[in-house]
């Protein structure tokens, strides 16, 4: 079936193949101002309806005797927006047969007005012109859906070209990214070499110092008889290592491996106790002032860390006045506070200099891990790190104010404890642990140096050492029935069973020996040992610490 086109002037069809009726018809639609065509066989109206007519007038006269199936396919064969009408003049004849043959017919046309005779012209009329409007209508979808259709092959060829520039931008933005990702992976390995570059030298830088100041004391130790001139470099010695222990802990706290223990702290308190570590570290023309609030709350820190952290913020100070000047460590409340999330109680604590200052462009990076403005070896670059994960670890947070020429502020907020801080208990004399009752000490530690030492701390705290360089050397010393009080042992053994593996083992055994370790680094076997419920003292550590630690692991197994 063709497509038929839109006519300017609607055609009808006239079929009438008897009588007058067909002219006639014809006649009445021009008077009616419709153009009317008058055809004289089925196949010529079918012919018509498929070109340029807009609607047929049939009598039913002139489809008896023909085919309807014929009709009936042409109809079925329109297209979708097509339902061509029909206007059918009948006759008065209701016979069954004549009856039946019209079903048929109005099934077979399927859009079908019909007008039974006698008709008036107003009616023929009017459903001729109703029957053209119909079909008219039936024009405009179809040009509604040929433009749906334009538009959606236009739409999908956009589509296509849009695909077509989204795939070659996607393609160069993936370019764009490996070529931004390779450089910014170029960039943090030359970024981790220059920190490492900076961590070791500065580390180099000092524990070099310390190690001079220890090897040259020993070596003078030798030279000097004046027992004076021994103790001042034995002191110089002891400040040494504990310099190094606190550099150590600095590496361990900006690595997050080193644990807090926070406890209820008088900072009024704990600061006056350090003026004499303040006043060493610092030079002769650098004074210290305080200014504490007199209802200053207790905050909530591990005391160690405060004062390694208040000892760093002292020495950078120190260094930011090369004239000298003064350190003001202020401390004052400071109520309903939002850090980190969290609306409470907090203390502003303070350290503030009359130095140089920090420039501009210096501030924003001075908590970075290994930043230093210090020259190579001069630092780690690891203070003002670790004072910001000491401040954000404990709950609070820090932050610096500064201007050239004018001084620089460090400032902290730390926690309010809801606890008061227990009083501060002087350190005992090593030489007071010589009372502590004796017994036998079970050393395990596969360095023979640090063995050596450890046995002479022992001997002079009053125990009797039996030494053992391995965890299998010591499971056979104990299976030999020896009289041992207490098990010591370094964690890091070699021999394919490390500390913290020989207690377990003492313990299965059922030994019923109580097992005290030491490590450099204990903070990797703490969770462990807390599991166990072996007690760990950290290296270094002094008599009085070994005796403290030794008494602690002594009265657990007996209680």
């Amino acid at each position: 079936m063709t497509t038929p086109t839109k006519p300017e002037h609607p055609i009808i069809v006239v079929y009438a193949p008897i009588g007058r009726d067909g002219p006639a018809t014809a006649e009445l639609l021009r008077r009616s101002g419709m153009d009317a065509v008058v055809c004289h066989g089925v196949d010529e109206v079918l012919q018509r309806a498929e070109t340029d007519a807009a609607a047929v007038f049939i009598a039913e006269e002139g489809l008896f005797g023909h085919d309807l199936k014929s009709l009936s396919d042409w109809v079925d064969h329109q297209p979708t927006w097509s339902d061509f009408p029909f206007v059918v003049l009948t006759s008065k004849h209701q016979q069954p047969a004549v009856a039946a043959w019209r079903q048929r017919m109005v099934a077979a046309l399927r859009n079908v007005s019909l007008l039974e005779r006698p008709v008036q012209s107003i009616t023929l009329t009017s459903a001729i012109q109703a029957a053209v409007r119909g079909r008219l209508r039936q024009y405009e979808v179809r040009a509604l859906i040929e433009a749906r259709e334009k538009a959606s092959q236009e739409l999908e060829a956009l589509v296509v070209e849009r695909t077509s520039e989204l795939e070659k931008t996607n393609l160069e933005l993936r370019t764009q990214m490996a070529e931004r990702a390779h450089i910014e992976e170029t960039l943090r390995q030359t970024q981790k070499i220059e920190a490492i570059g900076q961590l070791t030298g500065g580390i180099a830088h000092d524990f070099n110092n310390l190690l001079m100041v220890i090897s040259g004391g020993l070596d003078m130790l030798d030279r000097r008889a004046d027992p004076e001139r021994r103790k001042r470099l034995m002191d110089g010695m002891r400040q040494a290592a504990q310099r190094g222990s606190a550099l150590t802990r600095q590496l361990l706290a900006f690595s997050r491996r080193q644990s807090l223990a926070p406890e209820p702290v008088d900072l009024a308190q704990r600061i006056t106790q350090m003026r004499e570590l303040l006043d060493r570290s610092l030079r002769g023309d650098v004074q210290v002032k305080q200014e504490f609030a007199p209802d200053l709350w207790p905050v909530e820190v591990d005391p160690g860390e405060l004062e390694l952290v208040i000892l760093n913020l002292a020495v950078n100070a120190r260094d930011a006045m090369p004239e000298g000047g003064n350190i003001l460590l202020q401390a004052r409340n400071a109520p309903d506070e939002l850090v980190l999330g969290r609306r409470g109680d907090f203390v502003r604590l303070a350290v503030i200099d009359t130095g140089t200052g920090i420039p501009d462009e210096v501030r924003n990076r001075v908590f970075d891990p290994f930043f230093t403005t210090k020259e190579i070896g001069k630092g780690s670059g690891l203070g003002l790190a670790q004072v910001y994960g000491f401040a954000r670890q404990s709950g609070g947070t820090v932050w610096i104010d500064s201007e050239c020429g004018q001084g620089t502020s460090v400032v902290m907020l730390l926690p309010r404890s809801a606890d008061l801080p227990s009083p501060i208990k002087d350190q005992p004399p090593a030489d007071d642990a010589v009372n502590l009752s004796a017994g036998n000490v079970l050393l395990v530690d596969d360095d023979e140096e640090v063995a050596a030492l450890v046995a002479e701390m022992l001997e002079h705290l009053g125990y009797q050492v039996t030494s053992a360089a391995s965890a299998a050397a010591a499971l056979g010393a104990l299976a030999n029935g020896r009289g041992i009080d207490i098990v010591f042992s370094d964690v890091m053994m070699p021999g394919g069973m490390n500390g913290l593996e020989l207690a377990r083992e003492i313990r299965t055994r059922n030994l019923d020996v109580p097992v005290l370790l030491t490590s450099g680094y204990a903070e990797a076997v703490k969770r462990s040992a807390e599991t166990e419920g072996v007690q760990i003292l950290a290296k270094p550590y002094r008599l009085e610490e070994l005796a403290a630690a030794l008494k602690t692991a002594l009265e657990r197994i007996e209680a």
